[in-house]
């Protein structure tokens, strides 16, 4: 079992989820820590109801040191163990120490890299697509690096755009490619099927491709 740690801020579909699947014997992870950059995140009660230990790291205490906040949030995966780091709806932007790289993943709402980077989350991520008339929409997972959205993909899932979607109609809809998504990555990064070759990502079992 992978040891697991997963970043929130809000509230926690995406790591309510992960739990889901994880009882049910369908992810091989242990989920270790969840870490809040909100005290308020309704995620924080899925992890406290699963038994998981949980920890609430405010950004704002950290203003100006991003060294200190790098710290405040890995060294309590350090000493838990945590082989992986999933951010799940986690909206803070947080350095990548040198001995996770590679091993922190994120999910983002659109095909990256289109509709990402600073300031593009939850709805807006949607209505900027519906704005701009794609015709496809869908969810990436991605390595982590230090900046924006801007990791090595790992694998991206689709779903059409109907005429009369509105945000929250095509959130949905995406919202259930990412519920595949991330644990199809996970699946992967804890075979160790995972090769990062620059900005590519290749699957050893040959099975890293789109999916619809």
């Amino acid at each position: 079992m992978l040891p697991t740690a997963v970043f929130i801020s809000g509230g926690g579909t995406t790591l309510r989820n992960l739990i889901a699947l994880q009882r049910a014997g369908q992810l091989p992870i242990e989920l270790r820590l969840v870490i809040s950059s909100n005290p308020a995140a309704g995620g924080l009660t899925f992890a406290r109801e699963a038994g998981i230990e949980t920890l609430v790291v405010e950004q704002k205490r950290y203003a100006g040191q991003p060294e200190e906040y790098c710290r405040a949030m890995f060294e309590p995966c350090r000493a838990a163990g945590v082989a992986l780091v999933v951010m799940g709806g986690f909206l803070k932007h947080v350095q990548i120490p040198d001995d996770f790289t590679e091993r922190v993943i994120n999910i983002h709402p659109s095909l990256i890299p289109c509709f990402c980077g600073a300031g593009m989350y939850g709805r807006r991520v949607h209505a900027a697509a519906l704005d701009y008339g794609v015709k496809v929409s869908g969810c990436t997972v991605h390595f982590v690096d230090n900046e924006y959205d801007s990791g090595p993909i790992i694998l991206q899932r689709t779903c059409p755009v109907e005429d009369d979607d509105t945000p929250e109609t095509l959130a949905a809809r995406v919202f259930e490619q990412e519920c595949r998504a991330l644990p199809e990555a996970i699946r992967k990064f804890a075979a160790g099927d995972l090769l990062v070759e620059g900005r590519r990502v290749l699957c050893r079992s040959g099975g890293n491709r789109a999916a619809t």
